[in-house]
């Protein structure tokens, strides 16, 4: 019925962000036209989860290893927060250029697609 699934990322400069997903994270592209990237993301789930509130979504990129990312990631200057230990997974976040934070996590949790 679904062939795959399309995340929005909002961004104040949103084309400073395309040239980090592009040239820091390194997720291929396709050029939409005019220099709209469309990147494709490594295989993704989806959770639901209880909420007083409809609407509210989240996207964190997962990892196998936290820290071996975070490192990675400081090498190209971008410093991520204190990784908190949870009962689902380590998590820490970081900033895009545009002013926007991802989350980031190695997770504890089975997973539904394979890494």
């Amino acid at each position: 019925m679904f062939t795959a699934g399309h995340v929005v990322i909002s961004s104040r400069d949103a084309e400073a962000d395309r040239a980090f997903f592009r040239d820091v994270l390194g997720f291929s592209f396709v050029d939409a036209g005019d220099g709209w990237l469309i990147f494709a993301l490594p295989p993704s789930e989806v959770a639901l989860h209880p909420s007083d509130k409809n609407g509210i979504h989240e996207f964190y990129l997962m990892c196998d290893d936290l820290e071996a990312t975070m490192t990675e990631l400081a090498k190209h200057d971008v410093p991520c927060s204190a990784p908190v230990d949870t009962s689902w997974g380590i998590r820490t976040t970081f900033q895009l250029p545009g002013g926007g934070e991802l989350g980031l996590y190695q997770p504890k949790h089975p997973m539904a697609v394979s890494p």
